[in-house]
């Protein structure tokens, strides 16, 4: 296949595979209050990079080139990581925030958004492994008067692959205006999963597969009911501890951003045509639960990538719950807490993540041969699209 047309392919592969989550962004109805806004002004910044390792198999110009020129209008700030047999090469651009334009950390703490899933999915298999859960049992078993007569047995797997039939819970808007004035607001999982319920099934379990929040938020007050504890305490026990995830924590309704971290944005079309980007990096992510509100960094998710890959959290019989797509149904590439990707004869299990001002991806091949994980400050973070700067990392980095 000639090179132009592998790019091509790829790119599309990874538009498809990468985008971001469930939620897309809203078309804007007004302009968001200028009292947060910035101009995206500031210098493009020199993108700063080192190879761990020798990186005699990486493209380190293309890695390179692909976050030259931020902060520009698609992002604010990337940081990068790629590993492997091939080598090791880190990366970062952009600034701290728009208002000083210093450089952005390239050891920053963001919103790691639905890479939170590969953690709650991987404290769930934990918990079978310890014969605590049984993933051939219904979730209305450990949590009984969630669901209705209308539903019916949906076994913890079920909810692990997004197989369960259940529809998206509320949320505090359909815009971004709206969910903006309500950012300090505390909307809780057992909320959401209440009004998720109260809906009915969007179809019977197994028969589909449909990616929601709603099936990992369900897993968190599980992984709750089951322990006696709080979710964030029974994930940093099992997973984040075990890992090295020193730097990674669940914030619940603290809308704050603990530690070093770059600011995010949310790019603003006014009515006279002008853009604006709002700062959105304080924000109350309570209601996102166990499918979600986890910050971390882009060391501390490659940590999560090795250790998980090789055996270090999650043992063997469970682990193959993480590499397996259910069978049977049309179209499905989610597994337990990951997604499989395959191209040019390489199968990649991925997680991408988004929260407004920050997207995130953790990638690996089953034997780390190659991985990549990426934060990149995305003014468009919750957009149907891939970002083009996350874009050109993936190309550059899994080509």
């Amino acid at each position: 296949m000639h090179a132009r047309r592998r790019t091509t392919v790829l790119a599309a592969s990874l538009v498809a595979a990468l985008a971001a989550g469930p939620l897309a962004a809203p078309a804007f109805a007004t302009p968001a209050p200028t009292s947060a806004s910035n101009s995206a002004s500031a210098p493009p910044s020199t993108p700063t990079s080192a190879p761990a390792h020798p990186a005699n198999g990486l493209d380190v110009d293309a890695l390179t080139t692909a976050l030259a020129g931020l902060p520009d209008q698609d992002a604010t700030a990337a940081l990068v990581r790629v590993g492997g047999t091939d080598g090791a090469w880190r990366g970062s651009a952009g600034v701290h925030d728009l208002t000083s334009a210093a450089p952005a950390d390239p050891d920053a703490r963001f919103r790691a958004g639905s890479t939170t899933k590969v953690v709650t999915a991987a404290a769930v298999l934990r918990l079978a492994a310890e014969r605590r859960i049984d993933l051939n049992k219904p979730v209305q078993r450990y949590l009984p008067g969630l669901l209705d007569g209308r539903f019916q047995p949906i076994t913890v797997r079920q909810l692990l692959n997004h197989t369960s039939g259940i529809q998206p819970g509320d949320g505090l808007g359909d815009s971004f205006e709206e969910v903006y004035a309500h950012r300090f607001d505390t909307l809780t999982p057992q909320q959401v999963a209440a009004s998720a319920a109260a809906k009915g099934p969007e179809f019977d379990p197994g028969e589909k597969q449909h990616y929601l929040n709603i099936n990992y938020t369900i897993l968190g007050l599980l992984v709750e009911k089951v322990t006696g504890r709080s979710y964030a305490s029974e994930a940093t026990r099992l997973v984040l501890r075990p890992a090295g995830m020193r730097d990674t924590y669940f914030p619940g309704a603290d809308p704050r951003i603990i530690g070093p971290h770059n600011h995010g944005y949310q790019a603003v079309r006014k009515a006279d045509g002008t853009t604006e980007f709002v700062d959105v990096t304080e924000w109350n992510q309570a209601d996102r639960f166990a499918a979600g509100d986890m910050i971390s960094t882009t060391a501390d998710l490659e940590r999560l990538l090795t250790s998980l890959f090789r055996g270090r959290i999650v043992p063997g019989p469970q682990l193959r719950e993480m590499f397996t797509v259910p069978a049977g149904i049309d179209g499905a590439s989610y597994s337990a807490g990951l997604q499989r990707f395959a191209y040019e004869g390489k199968v990649y299990w991925l997680k991408s993540g988004a929260r407004y001002g920050y997207s995130a991806l953790i990638a690996g091949t089953r034997d780390l041969s190659r991985t990549l994980v990426y934060s990149v400050n995305s003014t468009d973070a919750k957009s149907e699209a891939m970002n083009p700067v996350a874009q050109r990392i993936a190309m550059a980095a899994l080509k």
